[in-house]
């Protein structure tokens, strides 16, 4: 029970320090010179020809989708004791925490119903999202970080797409880069005809980010994104004003423009148990965010504690996200 526990609390600790307020030392930024190689399967956490442990809880498909899944994690640089303003894709620890809480619960809910990509990247250290804007390494960090992800969706297109529908799927700090993805390879381009969806969780969207890829505002609907951020109920975020106030919120139950989902509308929350909890949770949308009550889950006490569910964005919504995408690759399809 103890350990189960732990894992709880880990899990909820490394993507809770995502949004922390504090504020951490900085060291002067050193440019990283190249992108990782990605002809290397090891600088891949998910790809059809490596496929990690942590997904074997998921439940094999009897016939995959003839499309693709590429998946950007979250931060997972956030210890205070680390100077450095990227990851380090070599070190060991950093590669089980990306594969033990972003790919286990968050990479899983589209596990499967395509060929999945996902990359290892040199991440910006959390404290970059609080020295944005400031010549002490935080935007540097960003960029570096984003030509990781560009060189990996470039080797994954001129060896591995051959064509076929693209789901891009993101959280917090992979949103950002997603949404430059986006900007960069789709918007307005032959490869926007290839979009089945973006599922863009965990950053404040607003409507003019985008010229030409529209937000979907219809279960079925295709070729362009969806978003929100979650936090619990009759709480906001300090930030709210600034940041998430008059953004784009999409209702992850009903995928509609419905103002609320109850409990027996929610699909399944994915618990660190290994576990789906179905008819556990019930939100409803305020301006630009995710109001969610304490999910019905064992050991919830922990939860009931935590103000801010951006550590379970994708979570939460576990199964509601991935009988979504089949619907959406299935209209997809269906049209193609």
């Amino acid at each position: 029970m103890k350990k189960k526990v732990n894992s709880l609390v880990l899990l909820i600790s490394i993507f809770l320090l995502q949004s922390c307020s504090n504020r951490y030392l900085s060291s002067v930024y050193q440019p990283i010179s190249t992108p990782l190689d990605y002809t290397d399967l090891d600088n891949w956490a998910v790809h059809p020809q490596n496929t990690p442990s942590q997904l074997d809880f998921v439940k094999p498909e009897k016939n995959p989708y003839d499309v693709d899944v590429f998946y950007i994690h979250p931060t997972i640089t956030t210890s205070r004791k680390n100077s450095a303003w990227n990851g380090d894709v070599a070190d060991e620890n950093y590669r089980q925490a990306t594969l033990n809480t972003a790919i286990k619960y968050q990479c899983s809910a589209w596990y499967g119903l395509g060929r999945t990509f996902a990359p290892f990247y040199r991440d910006a250290h959390v404290r970059s999202f609080r020295e944005q804007f400031k010549p002490v390494g935080g935007d540097d960090a960003f960029r570096s970080a984003y030509e990781d992800i560009k060189a990996a969706f470039k080797h994954y297109l001129e060896h591995e797409n051959k064509g076929r529908p693209i789901v891009l799927v993101s959280h917090s700090q992979g949103t950002l880069h997603a949404g430059q993805l986006l900007k960069d390879f789709f918007e307005d381009q032959p490869l926007q005809k290839q979009l089945v969806a973006a599922y863009l969780v965990g950053i404040a969207i607003k409507s003019e980010y985008f010229q030409n890829i529209p937000f979907m505002t219809n279960p079925t609907e295709t070729g362009g994104f969806v978003t929100w951020n979650t936090y619990k109920r009759n709480h906001l975020p300090d930030d709210y004003e600034k940041w998430y106030k008059g953004s784009l919120v999409t209702n992850p139950i009903t995928w509609d423009d419905q103002k609320s989902a109850s409990y027996e509308q929610h699909k399944g929350l994915a618990y660190y148990d290994g576990m789906i909890y179905p008819n556990s949770l019930s939100i409803e949308l305020i301006d630009g965010m995710v109001w969610a009550r304490t999910p019905k889950v064992p050991k919830r006490f922990w939860l009931s504690f935590v103000k801010d569910y951006h550590f379970a964005d994708i979570t939460i919504f576990w199964k509601d996200i991935r009988e979504n995408t089949r619907m959406r690759i299935e209209a997809f399809l269906a049209k193609s």
